[in-house]
């Protein structure tokens, strides 16, 4: 054997396996405006078409391929959970337990956040394609959660969180009721916050408060929870979100398919967040890429080099922490999973000097450099 390298396993904290099924069927153009509403259309038809069968072979297929990648916790935002009409299946955990157990299968610990939806929008019905999505009450999601609960509390390798979908999905009158949950019991509490700006501007008009000002209101702001995306923040609501110690989830390969932009990671940084990331829709399969993105999607937003200097370490050093230990302990573990081994002989290092492998690693490898 060649040289290897150790490092923590990798960690994806905001992942929708069912979404691996779409991979290629969204890159040509259609209507003359696309963007991520006209993506969501084309995501809800999916939906709508997945079967117990085909939510088992497309999982096992999304956690594969995250397994080879160097990934070994995977955080997923479960939302598929009834019958395509919203009648609950029999056995209310049956697409839970497809999922959970399909990340087992393929070698990963899995942090089944369990999503609350109830509607399209404030003042909106739920449409035909998010109905199996939904529950009728509050209640009936916190049941779901216990059930899993306590189903999985003697298996180490799976977590249960609650996952308010977002301020659009969920009524605000459901959001103190889950934090509530959420703190009572320890558990990871993650949400899509601000991806779209059309989110904030429906929260200020339901509610008269921007997302993370709800969010802090209510009292959902806190060190186990994570604002997946974070994109269109104002610098207040960084600062919001550092003084409470939450997590900033940034799915950059997702972010940038979907063109949601860029978000401010500097003022987020400087506000004390902290960090993890994630595959989400799993148009590529490379936490390389994720993780070194939160350094240079900010040299995008900015025009500037090297905008990350950590106090301590090196910025590839502080990185690999965020893609990995962090993330794991944003799904509700407290390590990292275990180790991968990275080839150090892959033509891609060639010339590397030694003290400079893993800024090379984070800044110009791929999962091709994992082994095993």
């Amino acid at each position: 054997m060649g040289r290897v390298l150790h490092l923590p396993a990798l960690a994806t904290a905001h992942s929708h396996a069912f979404q691996r099924g779409m991979r290629g069927a969204s890159q040509r153009p259609g209507n003359p405006e696309e963007d991520f509403w006209t993506w969501r259309g084309r995501m809800y038809a999916l939906s709508t078409s997945l079967t117990p069968e085909s939510i088992v072979s497309i999982s096992r297929v999304a956690f594969r391929e995250l397994f080879s990648a160097g990934v070994r916790t995977v955080g997923e935002f479960h939302y598929v959970h009834h019958q395509p009409d919203g009648t609950p299946y029999d056995d209310r955990m049956l697409l839970s337990d497809i999922v959970i157990e399909a990340a087992l299968a393929e070698g990963l610990r899995i942090s089944l956040l369990r999503v609350a939806y109830h509607r399209a929008g404030p003042g909106r019905d739920a449409e035909p394609g998010q109905r199996r999505y939904c529950d009728p009450n509050v209640d009936h999601v916190l049941r779901d959660v216990d059930a899993l609960r306590v189903k999985y509390k003697d298996n180490p390798r799976v977590r249960v969180g609650v996952a308010p979908h977002s301020v659009r999905a969920v009524p605000p009158a459901w959001l103190r009721p889950l934090s509530e949950y959420a703190i009572t019991n320890a558990l990871p509490l993650h949400m899509h916050v601000a991806e779209q700006q059309r989110e904030v501007d429906e929260c200020v008009a339901e509610t008269g408060k921007r997302p993370v000002e709800l969010l802090a209101e209510l009292g959902l702001l806190n060190e186990r929870f994570v604002a997946v995306h974070a994109t269109n923040l104002q610098p207040h609501e960084a600062r919001l979100m550092g003084q409470a110690k939450a997590f900033a989830c940034v799915c950059a390969t997702t972010e940038r398919d979907l063109g949601d932009g860029l978000p401010d990671l500097g003022a987020l940084r400087e506000a004390g967040a902290r960090f993890c990331t994630g595959i989400d829709s799993h148009v590529i399969t490379d936490p390389f890429d994720d993780l070194r993105a939160l350094e240079t999607h900010e040299r995008l937003r900015t025009r500037r080099r090297v905008t990350f200097r950590p106090e301590h370490g090196t910025p590839a050093k502080e990185l690999w922490r965020e893609g990995s230990t962090s993330g794991a302990i944003a799904c509700g573990f407290d390590d990292s999973g275990g180790e991968i081994s990275i080839d150090l002989d892959h033509p891609s290092l060639e010339l590397v000097a030694d003290d400079e492998l893993l800024d090379a690693i984070v800044f110009s490898g791929s999962p091709s450099l994992v082994l095993g």
